[in-house]
């Protein structure tokens, strides 16, 4: 019996052995990509240790004593806790409440342009903004909205009212965010739709009309139920993201008096990491704020399984 067993597993080796040899320069196409996932990706997973070590820079990581669970502790301990959570959270749950639904509605207004040209003048004018780095777009806030020198500040003086402190105001700091979060995403974040309503069978829509189904009617029984998968999949992305907020997008418009409702875990890390040289404890930060990330994306992969039928596994 075990001769027989490994007689075929023998055939199959031999099966798969052909088959790459076969198709070798098309294995060899991968060989960049997964040298990078290997070099940059899993091969500094081994730094993940640090978070259970006081790291010394002059014992190195091998030599630095094991803590255990001590920097975890004091994480969970930290008056800083409740509020990086609260914050990351916040940020991210507005993010993806506000982005998605736009996107999704960008994507069909610019399906329903008849006009090649005009299309493309709109979809080149909204990924713009894209390709710009937060420190631009942040300069660019700054000229509308700084409280002296700002161009909206200044034409509400003119006008008899006072200056907007929207760039120092804790309440106004989530909305500046969000707002200029999806100024600067919205056409990106379009693409992939405006891809997955491409693919739809142009039939389906054929059909619909000779039924004397009207435009709104088309994309709500045709357009939503064809990208659903993609909506689902691309919402599941930023679930697991839900604990990572964009640092530079974040970092570029905080200050003092904007911690207590603009700081987040990235932006901490830094701050205490490199500030302060704390690299064992920013270390545990970011170990659990990922692993937080994880569970959330199993679990909305189990319920989205549960519920349509669609997940990423």
């Amino acid at each position: 019996m075990r001769m027989k067993h490994n007689s075929i597993l023998l055939k199959t080796c031999k099966a798969y052995g052909r088959d790459i040899w076969m198709k070798r320069w098309i294995y060899a196409l991968a060989i960049p990509g997964l040298l990078y996932f290997i070099i940059f990706k899993y091969l500094p997973m081994y730094g993940i240790t640090v978070a259970f070590k006081d790291f010394s820079s002059r014992l190195g990581i091998m030599g630095s004593p094991w803590v255990g669970l001590k920097h975890f502790t004091r994480l969970f301990n930290s008056p800083d806790f409740y509020n990086l959570v609260r914050n990351t959270l916040t940020l991210n749950v507005f993010r993806i409440a506000i982005m998605t639904p736009l996107a999704i509605i960008f994507a069909l207004s610019l399906n329903e342009i008849k006009s090649l040209r005009t299309k493309k003048v709109f979809q080149t004018i909204s990924y713009f903004p894209h390709f710009l780095s937060w420190v631009v777009v942040a300069g660019v806030a700054y000229q509308l909205f700084s409280p002296y020198s700002g161009s909206v500040s200044k034409a509400i003086v003119e006008a008899g009212g006072k200056p907007l402190m929207f760039l120092t105001s804790p309440a106004a700091f989530r909305s500046l965010i969000v707002i200029m979060g999806a100024w600067k995403e919205l056409g990106w974040a379009s693409i992939i739709y405006l891809a997955a309503i491409s693919g739809i069978n142009p039939e389906l829509y054929e059909a619909a009309e000779i039924d004397g189904a009207s435009r709104l009617r088309q994309i709500r029984h045709v357009t939503l139920p064809g990208i659903l998968p993609t909506m689902i999949t691309l919402l599941l992305i930023d679930i697991g993201k839900i604990m990572s907020i964009g640092f530079e997008q974040v970092y570029v418009f905080l200050n003092p008096i904007l911690y207590e409702v603009g700081d987040v875990f990235s932006t901490y890390i830094y701050r205490v990491g490199l500030g302060q040289g704390k690299f064992s404890y920013t270390t545990a930060v970011g170990l659990f704020n990922t692993l937080i990330g994880f569970i959330l994306l199993v679990l909305a992969n189990k319920l989205s399984r549960k519920f349509t039928e669609e997940g990423l596994w």
